[in-house]
């Protein structure tokens, strides 16, 4: 392929990556916007495969197998696992990037002077943020599928002990550019291991709470992995590529860091989601808990004129997103006005509820983010709590040493009536008490979303026929 041409399939390629972005930032658009980013791709994977491959038997011998895992590895999982998903997959990509820097490194090189310190550079900081990514996403693999525990890590002086790893690494870059005690490759592989456990320290000090900012955060350090890789390579596609991913994390991540109250460098520090290490005493949540039945949940919907539904990971867990939409429809129907509210981290990962409720065909115009609904609460009849618990937890606005305090949540306790469904009285992912729970206008509805959410579909079709 001539240069020109292939400097044309990589500019075509890099609009289409930028439409993806534009199309998966609206609901309504996000179906187009995957269908862009599918198409770039296919076009940057044929035009670098014809301009940079001699050996195809080789390449599609390794394409083929990984591309049938992809496949059936997507085709099987289910939704509630998708931020384990993308998890592991980030960490795919800072392992591509520490094993691409180590191969350039090891690699014959005609660059001399200038440009061969510039190429080393690129090697050493594409593998720092390749193994940093690489281990931090399996951490955030693990605390995500529960194998590890979601409390933060509260190390003594984890803060210098991170400085610390820092430091060791830019003393080591210095050693690698042509220092005296260590050879080259000694250098970049003790730099390596000491980036690792970083990655591990930095996810494993952040508590459950906040995952979904780590998910992003996560997203960001691929795409700067990826961009480095695509200097190691001069790659240009990979380069602008790996910037928009990164980039778009990062922004991602900022405002998601904004809606919590959480600041952005100690996201990138590995310092927050801890809090307090515990909660005050004198803050425990008070009173009793009034559970509900179905039939009276159900007569309540009828009744009300003004409905929020606010899901959680347990909606998602349940699939309980399918009878929620028929029960959604039939009040709908008889004039009640039914709304969605969204946390920016409900679910485990941006956007997952979204996605939930979009897969279940509610119309994008009822579900609203939480800055537009909130001060609706006062004036709503019944809001239904469907799995959530810390984007719901008063705590956050009345308990100052609550490990959760100052985050802006959904404040359902406002309504006339809160109806929560759980399995159980347990804490959520936070691993924070909730006092709406308690509250004289809270219902708590046990058992199986699912089933629960079925049943009240059944009796509000039994009331409407009456």
């Amino acid at each position: 392929m001539s240069s020109n041409l292939l400097t044309v399939a990589y500019i075509a390629a890099s609009a289409l990556f930028i439409l993806s972005l534009g199309g998966l930032s609206n609901q309504e658009t996000a179906r187009r916007g995957n269908v862009f980013g599918i198409t770039g791709m296919l076009i940057a994977f044929v035009a670098t495969a014809i301009n940079s491959v001699s050996a195809y038997g080789l390449l599609v011998g390794m394409i083929l197998p990984g591309a049938m895992i992809g496949a059936i590895v997507a085709s099987r999982v289910a939704m509630t696992s998708m931020p384990e998903l993308v998890a592991i997959l980030h960490s795919f990509v800072g392992l591509a990037a520490v094993l691409v820097g180590i191969a350039n490194y090891l690699a014959a090189t005609t660059l001399t002077g200038v440009e061969a310190t510039i190429h080393e550079v690129e090697v050493f900081i594409g593998v720092f943020i390749g193994a940093i990514t690489f281990t931090g996403s399996i951490i955030a693999f693990g605390k995500l599928r529960g194998i590890i525990s979601s409390k933060p890590l509260m190390l003594p002086a984890r803060h210098l002990l991170n400085l610390g790893m820092l430091a060791a690494s830019l003393w080591l870059g210095y050693e690698f550019m042509g220092g005296e005690l260590l050879t080259g490759l000694q250098s970049l592989l003790i730099m390596t291991t000491i980036a690792c456990v970083l990655g591990i320290h930095l996810v494993m000090a952040i508590g459950g709470a906040d995952m979904p900012v780590v998910i992003s955060m996560l997203n960001s350090y691929s795409g700067w992995a990826a961009a480095a890789a695509g200097f190691m390579l001069s790659n240009d596609l990979l380069i602008i590529t790996g910037a928009l991913v990164g980039s778009s994390g990062a922004i991602l991540s900022y405002i998601m860091c904004r809606a919590m109250n959480r600041s952005f460098i100690s996201v990138i520090l590995g310092g927050f989601g801890g809090g307090t290490s515990t909660a005050s005493q004198s803050a425990q949540p008070a009173g009793e808990v009034i559970a509900t039945t179905v039939e009276e949940t159900a007569e309540l919907l009828e009744n009300a004129r003004s409905v929020i539904i606010v899901p959680g990971y347990g909606m998602a867990v349940a699939q309980a997103q399918y009878p929620i939409s028929e029960i959604t429809r039939s009040l709908r129907e008889q004039g009640v006005n039914v709304r969605f509210g969204i946390h920016p981290v409900a679910g485990r990962m941006p956007g997952h509820m979204n996605v939930l409720l979009a897969e279940a065909n509610l119309p994008y115009d009822i579900v609203l983010e939480m800055e537009e609904i909130n001060e609706d609460f006062p004036a709503t009849d019944v809001v239904l709590v469907v799995g959530a618990n810390d984007t719901v937890n008063s705590s956050a606005m009345e308990d100052p040493n609550s490990p959760i305090a100052g985050m802006p949540v959904l404040e359902v306790w406002k309504a006339k009536t809160v109806v929560v469904m759980k399995r159980s009285m347990a804490s959520g992912y936070a691993g924070v008490d909730n006092p709406v729970f308690y509250k004289e206008n809270t219902r708590m509805l046990f058992g199986d979303a699912r089933k629960n959410v079925d049943a009240i579909l059944g009796k509000l079709s039994a009331l409407a026929k009456v």
